[in-house]
């Protein structure tokens, strides 16, 4: 679907970059896109990112670590998988800030080692212009928060900074996220965008797309509006639970799966047969090979990326969704299946689409 109620935005953005290309500025445009969990700040950054023309050469994108955040997490997701080989950087320095396993116990001094990040992404952007994405602002550790407010106003660095974060009071630094948020939006021209909940009039457009032979009645829409707030991540997981489905099921109760029923979409028709929320009759994780498991529109669609053998950042530009989603979805699947690792629960997965009855058997 578009991305309905987000249009103003979307064009904003995409003047932003405009002015980038256009200007030849050699300090950073900055963007920041606020807003709660679920109102599609990582979608809307990757719906502009995806739109940009010309299209940028350079994209550096990192986001925070779920679990044991280290300094520069950032900068450690940007580098991940990078040839650094040709970086002018002291090796030490190079492998402290890409968080590897080989870098030494001692470090330069935190100003020291900041002046060599902001070094490290000059690098990288060259002549540019380039897009910085930063993802999930309010989790990253304090060195990277540092990071982004000196990259906002270097000079000699011609890119677009998008930072799409949560208000800085759910933040985990919040009075550092707040210094870094004020830093931002103090650069002169920076873009500030919040998204709120959808109105709605939006939530109607979406459900006339999805369901595009019938026109919702108006009831409806209201009480999926109010069912869902009007956050776009609890509607998408909605849509999805009840995919193939006509509109009175989306607020129908969540219905059981049998233990033989299949929950994935098979390969040849990626948006068909997404199953109603299952829920499971005991208490604990079913066991690895467990016939169903509980799960939710969005870890269907993440089970079924796992299945593929995308990589996190696969899984997170195919659905929309940030890197640190992607992670929470994973350890989620990992629970309720039992499994201990991402190959474990992928052949749990190709194991109940290969026990899933055909049509014939019902």
């Amino acid at each position: 679907m578009s991305m309905v109620g987000r249009a103003g935005e979307l064009a904003e953005l995409d003047r932003t970059w405009s002015t980038v290309v256009a200007d030849r500025r050699r300090s950073p445009a900055v963007a920041v896109v606020t807003g709660g969990a679920g109102v599609g700040k990582s979608l809307l950054l990757a719906a502009a990112l995806d739109g940009f023309m010309p299209h940028p050469e350079v994209i550096l994108s990192g986001t925070a670590r779920l679990h044991s955040p280290a300094p520069y997490d950032w900068l450690a997701a940007v580098l991940s998988g990078r040839d650094t080989s040709r970086l002018d950087l002291p090796a030490d320095a190079l492998a402290w800030l890409a968080q590897q396993p080989t870098a030494p116990r001692e470090r330069y001094a935190p100003g020291t080692l900041l002046r060599l990040a902001v070094r490290t992404v000059r690098m990288l952007v060259g002549a540019g212009p380039a897009v910085l994405v930063v993802e999930d602002l309010h989790a990253l550790d304090p060195a990277s928060l540092n990071l982004i407010g000196e990259l906002a106003t270097a000079a000699d660095l011609p890119a677009l900074l998008m930072v799409a974060t949560q208000p800085a009071a759910h933040a985990v630094a919040p009075e550092l996220t707040g210094r870094t948020l004020a830093r931002l939006c103090g650069v002169r021209g920076a873009v500030r965008q919040h998204l709120g909940p959808l109105r709605q009039a939006e939530v109607a457009e979406v459900l006339t797309q999805v369901y595009a032979d019938t026109a919702p009645d108006p009831r409806l829409v209201h009480r999926v509006w109010q069912h869902t707030g009007g956050n776009p991540y609890a509607l998408t997981e909605l849509l999805a639970a009840h995919a193939g489905q006509p509109p009175e099921a989306l607020l129908a109760p969540p219905s059981l799966v049998p233990p033989s029923a299949p929950f994935l979409v098979p390969p040849s028709s990626p948006s068909a047969g997404l199953p109603s929320v299952g829920v499971s009759p005991s208490a604990g994780s079913p066991s690895v090979g467990a016939g169903w498991a509980e799960l939710t529109g969005r870890e269907v669609e993440v089970l079924d990326c796992l299945v593929a053998g995308m990589s996190n950042k696969q899984v997170a530009r195919a659905l929309g969704i940030s890197v640190r989603t992607v992670t929470v979805h994973v350890s989620n699947l990992l629970r309720k299946t039992g499994s201990a690792s991402r190959t474990e629960v992928a052949l749990w997965a190709v194991r109940q689409r290969r026990a899933a009855p055909t049509p014939a058997d019902y």
